[in-house]
């Protein structure tokens, strides 16, 4: 068996129609979902973008020992193993942040392929003077993140020169050259994450005739300074994103078919994380301000991702239930290829519970930013047990956080509390309430309770330093 494995960065779940989107179009990733297992409780675990990946390179709980950072040369990581164990293992990347600054997350695999120009990736240096298509006091660290990116994508003139395309059409061709191997081929394309200035054909599908301003990388922060035009112009953006990731990677699996891989290749599609685009009054996943970091709640459209497994040879949609999250595809991955796991593993293979075997579902799931500070106060944690979701910000009387950081972006920022004390905990009834918008948490202190007890048992199972955890032990 061979597995491609496809992560398109920052696609909100609920975008999908196989996930019940009714208005943006997506229907090569719904077809694959026709014929795999959706996983209905998939959650996000290390937050965001490289914390991430640490999960799913190492099938590792990263929240308790890693932040934004390069990846440790001392935990064995998924592609080191396959390619030990004889597999031809391959990034086709165009996700900057996992390569950059000597990140080294291409560690292990038999060859990478690096699509350059995305976002703050410092690779081309003209035109030196660009055109903002918005008032850059409307986005996210103009100068130098935008502009960089401008510059980038200063000589692209059609469709296939946009990054998904390039991504997509380089894994193809990757797959022409490896097809009689036995292979593991990551794709990671960053996309739909923003700036998002899909071709202008993909935008009109969803606001046509818009003249305003085109705010491509919104501000992280209160969304109200957009106005409603341009909210819902900044809306179209995203959902041309979208459609435009979901072309290309249809692309890519109609050459999977074509080269007659179906029936002996996995495909998985997932993401990190979502993004708020006006959702409780926010734009973007965190608070980022000159000179300053914060992290806001992990609410749905954030911390609920798209997952879906696609088996050889599967032809019939199977939809799963049970709480999986990133740290669990590595041992996934493991169990399908039959490669012993490295004892560092801490998730747990998902192919007995799409076989149909005993399966022991985690009590709780975790979503969070890195907890491995000392102090970690006020950093929001989105604990989800059964139909229950705790927004915990750690002990009422835990110090407040206080470190630099490089998250989201390598540039370093002090990670500052934007309260003077550790704010009071959130509780979300998921089955009424799927937005998390009503706060249950006065009135119902016994459910958030038995959660919160079941966090602190899940992060001492997971071996969290005392140091650390004891920031967590109140409610």
């Amino acid at each position: 068996m061979n597995v491609i494995m496809i992560v398109s960065d920052t696609y909100r779940r609920d975008h999908l129609g196989a996930y019940g989107n009714p208005w943006i179009r997506t229907p090569n990733l719904d077809r694959l979902a026709a014929g795999s297992y959706v996983f209905e409780n998939a959650w996000t675990g290390n937050f965001p973008t490289l914390p991430n990946r640490y999960d799913v390179m190492t099938g590792r709980f990263g929240c308790i020992e890693y932040d934004w950072s390069p990846l440790p040369r001392h935990v064995p990581v998924l592609a080191q193993v396959l390619s030990a164990a004889g597999y031809v293992t391959m990034m086709v990347n165009d996700t900057p942040h996992i390569l950059q600054n000597g990140s080294f997350f291409d560690r292990g695999f038999c060859g990478f392929d690096w699509v350059r120009g995305q976002e703050n990736d410092r690779y081309v240096t003209q035109p030196r003077k660009v055109e903002f298509p918005c008032d850059p006091r409307k986005m996210r660290d103009p100068d130098p993140l935008v502009v960089q990116y401008l510059r980038n994508v200063s000589r692209r003139r059609k469709e296939e020169d946009y990054f998904p395309a390039q991504t997509m059409t380089r894994a193809a061709q990757w797959l022409e050259e490896n097809r009689g191997e036995r292979f593991f081929l990551y794709v990671d394309t960053f996309d739909p994450h923003e700036p998002w200035d899909p071709p202008r054909w993909y935008v009109d599908l969803y606001d046509p005739g818009y003249q305003g301003d085109e705010v491509i990388y919104p501000r992280y922060g209160p969304a109200d300074y957009l106005t409603k035009a341009e909210l819902r112009h900044a809306r179209a953006l995203y959902a041309g994103e979208c459609t435009l990731v979901d072309t290309w990677v249809g692309y890519l699996l109609r050459r999977v078919e074509e080269l007659g891989l179906l029936d002996n290749t996995a495909i998985i599609f997932t993401t990190d994380h979502g993004y708020y685009i006006g959702e409780h009054n926010l734009t973007g996943k965190s608070l980022i301000w000159p000179g300053g970091h914060a992290y806001c709640p992990l609410y749905t459209e954030v911390a609920r991702i798209p997952l879906f497994i696609r088996l050889p040879g599967q032809s019939r949609q199977r939809r799963v239930g049970q709480p999986v999250q990133p740290a669990d595809l590595a041992p996934t991955i493991y169990e399908l290829l039959g490669v012993a796991p490295p004892d560092t593993v801490q998730g747990q293979s998902l192919v007995p519970l799409m076989e149909g075997r005993a399966f022991r579902p985690r009590p709780v799931t975790i979503t969070t930013p890195s907890l491995a500070h000392d102090p970690n106060g006020g950093i929001p944690s989105t604990i989800v047990m059964g139909s229950w979701a705790l927004v915990y910000y750690g002990s009422p009387d835990a110090p407040l956080a206080s470190h630099l950081t490089a998250a989201v972006d390598h540039v370093e920022r002090p990670a500052i509390v934007p309260t003077k004390a550790v704010p009071t905990p959130e509780l979300y009834n998921l089955r009424d309430d799927p937005g998390m918008t009503r706060n249950l948490f006065r009135g119902n202190r016994e459910v958030a309770d038995k959660i919160h007890r079941a966090h602190v048992k899940l992060l001492e199972r997971l071996g969290m330093p005392e140091e650390y955890l004891q920031h967590r032990r109140r409610l």
